[in-house]
């Protein structure tokens, strides 16, 4: 049963994400629902590939359309108070990015435990659409006016190379319960426009700390995980905002049948626990909220010498405050570079 663990390397590894909220432009460094199952155990040593699909798909008015859409300056929409006062707003968002991810797991023990590092690159693909119903006369960039009652459509999407994260993670393992630590860093470097209303990066520094338990009875099958963990935000220099604190939890129930497949139900929460701040938060103290919950489904194959480990999972958002509210499906792989001989030789 420790082989599965190889699977949750990425699920625990990974901080990134396209889903609305309150923080700058609704979109937060750490990927809601990528630590679930399997999330305390660290894999046998040696080197991996991991790779991760996330499609999500929201809707959101009010509140969430405004930090969605205007919590930034952008030459695609007229200034923030205008539309605050004069306008209702809608808006939908679509996401699908692919995340490549090389990991190390060391063979030497450091503090009882095992150590690994990382480096995760996200490409991918976002768009929004935003319509601006105007309850009084709106002037657009450019000169055009909006009448009352009548309705713009604006959008804008992206196809592009995001930050990359460096990651580093240790573990540790006592009969029937596991324990990880995983720190991760954003690097802004990604692709990023401050008039855009998508980007892929988030030009701004922001570190990730999870610490994950996993209870496994490989008697009878039987896992519990559980992963809190907090981001901390730096500024956009770009635009002076600063997106707060984030809290985030995340959990699994499963139930393995068999080294090579479970199923069962996972979920998270998000809280923001401070609210953003600096001149470009013209929102003020906006803090975001959401809860998930939906099935998870592990399964392993060989292909040729390699085990490949996958993960499918589906998440239902409710409970929601001041963030769009919409569907995630995650869909992960690991493969070990050494193959069936690296697995062995633990």
């Amino acid at each position: 049963m420790k082989k599965l663990g190889v699977g949750i390397l990425l699920a625990g590894s990974l901080v990134y994400g396209g889903a609305a909220n309150a923080a700058e432009i609704g979109k937060s460094v750490y990927l809601l629902g990528s630590t679930t199952s399997m999330a305390g155990m660290m894999p046998p040593s040696g080197f991996y590939y991991a790779g991760l699909g996330y499609f999500y798909h929201a809707k959101g008015s009010g509140a969430a359309a405004l930090s969605r859409t205007l919590g930034h300056e952008s030459g695609k929409l007229p200034s923030f108070p205008t539309l605050k006062a004069d306008a209702d707003l809608t808006v939908k968002a679509d996401v699908a990015i692919n995340v490549s991810s090389l990991l190390w797991v060391s063979p030497t023990p450091v503090l009882g435990g095992k150590v690994g590092f990382g480096v995760l690159v996200p490409v991918g693909y976002q768009t929004t659409d935003v319509n601006v119903t105007a309850r009084a006369a709106i002037t657009f960039p450019g000169g055009s006016i909006l009448g009352p009652g009548q309705t713009r459509r604006v959008t804008d999407d992206t196809f592009a190379i995001g930050d990359p994260l460096a990651t580093a993670f240790i573990g540790w393992n006592s009969g029937h319960y596991h324990w990880k630590l995983t720190g991760l860093v954003n690097i802004p470097v990604g692709s990023y426009s401050r008039t855009s209303l998508v980007n892929m990066g988030f030009n701004r520094w922001a570190a990730d700390l999870t610490g994950s338990m996993t209870y496994l009875n490989p008697q009878n099958g039987f896992e519990i995980s559980v992963s809190p963990g907090i981001t901390f935000n730096g500024e956009n220099p770009s635009t002076n905002y600063r997106t707060g604190t984030e809290f985030h939890v995340e959990a699994a129930i499963m139930q393995h049948f068999s080294p090579k497949f479970s199923v069962g139900i996972v979920g998270y929460h998000y809280q923001q626990l401070t609210g953003d701040s600096g001149s470009g938060a013209v929102l003020g103290g906006f803090k975001g909220r959401v809860s998930a919950i939906g099935p998870s489904i592990n399964y392993t194959f060989e292909v040729g010498d390699y085990p490949v480990v996958t993960s499918l999972r589906w998440m239902r958002e409710f409970n929601t405050k001041n963030r769009l509210e919409g569907d995630a499906a995650i869909f992960t792989l690991t493969i070990p570079l050494g193959g069936k001989a690296q697995l062995k030789a633990h």
